[in-house]
């Protein structure tokens, strides 16, 4: 067995999309190779209703899957298939756009005006990606809840953990998609097959994702705003640890437990031609899609 070392951890960047949703992007935009098939995480955590209220208007994706996990508040969606419905807490909505389709996303605050989830975008392999476009919504009763006997617990919403499989299938990068917490100070190792990518993102509590190899303390990410950041100090709320090669991850929880999602999958290794909510292998296949938005040709029967 081999414990993954961390390739980096970096703090969420806060960004604006759609009308004008705050959020904090967690990866982006960047090299796409790196965390092969994963495009893009950004957490829409929010309690402030004039950040997110105006939502996500039609927009389009093609050649792509977005995951949506909702924490809390409602999130309610359509498309040009004429699909129509409502995320609450704990819900998964898992859509692969394929050959295309409009869609919005309109996000209201639960009670006390909390509007908090993720949305991970996902690559689709090139025989994949002009399929047609199809939901999977799952409520968040039917996804699998295990206690360990040491009190940590996962919900399982896609792939294989802990002898349960999680409702979502039929994907083409086999991902695994789990939400991990940890009671405090609690050390725990989690298996992550040597041939996927894969990557942890912290929300509540804190964890030294480098226990069994290196800790925080000793190393250096990068600068950000003009001073160096000690992965240290990024082991809590809105940090992504990004993993290097290995078959586990070592997890120690901090005083006050951490709960993060912890995603892998095999990756694609193929070429990407990417303009915002369109992701192809091309640049010609790129131009065409952008040609078709603008001749009313995107939508496919």
């Amino acid at each position: 067995m081999s414990i993954r070392p961390i390739s980096r951890a970096t703090k969420g960047q806060k960004t604006l999309e759609g009308a004008g949703v705050h959020l904090s992007r967690a990866f982006g935009f960047g090299d796409p190779k790196e965390l092969d098939p994963f495009l893009l995480l950004d957490d829409f955590r929010n309690d402030d209703p004039a950040k997110y209220e105006k939502g996500f208007p039609w927009h389009p994706h093609r050649g792509i899957e977005t995951i949506t996990y909702v924490l809390a508040g409602d999130v309610e969606h359509g498309d040009s298939l004429g699909n129509r419905g409502v995320l609450g807490a704990g819900d998964v909505q898992w859509m692969t756009a394929g050959r295309g389709i409009m869609h919005q996303e309109m996000p209201k605050g639960d009670a006390m005006g909390r509007m908090h989830g993720f949305q991970l975008w996902a690559n689709l392999p090139a025989a994949e990606k002009m399929t047609a476009p199809r939901y999977q919504d799952v409520k968040s009763a039917d996804i699998p809840e295990v206690t360990d006997d040491d009190g940590a617990k996962a919900r399982i919403v896609c792939g294989e953990f802990w002898g349960k499989r999680g409702p979502v299938d039929g994907i083409a990068a086999n991902p695994r998609y789990v939400d991990i917490s940890m009671p405090p100070n609690l050390t725990k190792t989690f298996k992550v097959e040597v041939d996927r990518h894969a990557f942890a993102y912290i929300f509540a509590g804190k964890g030294d994702f480098a226990y069994a190899s290196k800790p925080f303390g000793v190393l250096v990410e990068k600068e950000i705003a003009g001073e160096e950041m000690h992965l240290r100090d990024m082991s809590g709320d809105r940090t992504l640890v990004v993993f290097d090669r290995g078959d586990e991850v070592s997890v120690k929880a901090g005083p006050e437990g951490v709960r993060f999602l912890l995603v892998s999958g095999k990756p694609i290794r193929e070429p990407v031609a990417w303009h915002g909510p369109i992701v192809m292998n091309t640049r010609a296949e790129l131009t065409q899609a952008v040609t078709e938005l603008k001749n009313g040709t995107f939508i496919k029967s």
